[in-house]
């Protein structure tokens, strides 16, 4: 077993080669939230598809262009900082996501960034009152339009980090729901803009140094030890892989396939949870 594990990390972990783009080249805007932050194997599936990474953090002051002409659509990635922090940059580029959704570019929301496209479109993000969260592996419940998403199924277990979450926006249509205190893990609006509440670009390495760095968030309600973390990435890992190389060949391609006219009935939250306070960094 020990084996097959070290050959699943090499497989999943190896740099895939860029594939040339006959003609043109492509690019995505990549925003990161910390200075040590990267864009794990999102970036890399990017480049296997011969698409660049414009990395812009605007935390650090990095400004975010004023159109996305020259992009394919863009990610936002996550962060310890919460959506309801003071602090302005939060607030700009949450009004920034306006751009890319009035251009209908794709939009690929992650944890954090999931957070920020609810919010700019007019749900509540939230806290818990006893501020539990997600963090390792969790059961996903998708809808039929997740499986619809890409070639490959949707995931079933995908690994969280988060202490926050949101409503469902208006005229959004739910993909994903879950079984705890997160009702809502995946949506969709319009034809190119997805959120996920989870993190589908983290590595075996990723995970290890979150679970160092982080290690004291791991005592909080709701969060999975140390050992299940690593232990989940064993046995969930391979479908999330599958799943997001697909999903990212769709989304970079225009591919997304149309959804239902109507959106799916919003489940009930399963608790009265207040708006979030800010809190200190951890490990992304």
């Amino acid at each position: 077993m020990l084996n097959t594990l070290r050959a699943h990390i090499a497989r999943v972990s190896k740099e895939p080669e860029p594939m040339a783009e006959s003609g043109r080249s492509r690019k995505a805007l990549i925003v990161l939230h910390q200075e040590h932050s990267t864009p794990g194997r999102v970036g890399r599936y990017l480049q296997s598809l011969g698409v660049e990474l414009d990395i812009r953090r605007p935390p650090l002051g990095d400004p975010l262009p004023d159109h996305l002409d020259d992009h394919v659509g863009v990610i936002i990635f996550g962060g310890p900082m919460g959506v309801n922090d003071p602090e302005p940059w939060i607030r700009r580029e949450i009004d920034w996501l306006d751009i890319p959704l009035k251009n209908d570019k794709p939009i690929l929301g992650l944890c954090l960034g999931a957070q920020m496209l609810a919010r700019q479109l007019g749900a509540r993000v939230f806290t818990h009152d006893d501020s539990r969260g997600e963090v390792g592996y969790y059961g996903l419940n998708p809808t039929p339009a997740a499986d619809r998403l890409c070639c490959a199924r949707f995931p079933r277990y995908a690994y969280q980090w988060h202490f926050d979450g949101f409503d469902l926006p208006d005229g959004a249509h739910l993909l994903a729901g879950g079984a705890g205190d997160f009702p809502h893990q995946a949506f969709r609006y319009g034809r190119n803009a997805v959120a996920l509440q989870f993190h589908p670009e983290v590595t075996y390495q990723m995970m290890c140094r979150w679970t160092t760095r982080g290690a004291e968030r791991l005592s909080r309600p709701g969060a999975r030890p140390r050992e299940e973390h690593l232990g989940g990435w064993f046995q969930h890992d391979g479908a999330v892989s599958n799943w997001l190389k697909s999903f990212l060949a769709a989304w970079t391609g225009d591919n997304l396939p149309a959804h239902a006219v109507t959106a799916p009935a919003k489940p009930a939250p399963t608790s009265e949870p207040r708006m979030q306070a800010p809190f200190a960094a951890a490990a992304y």
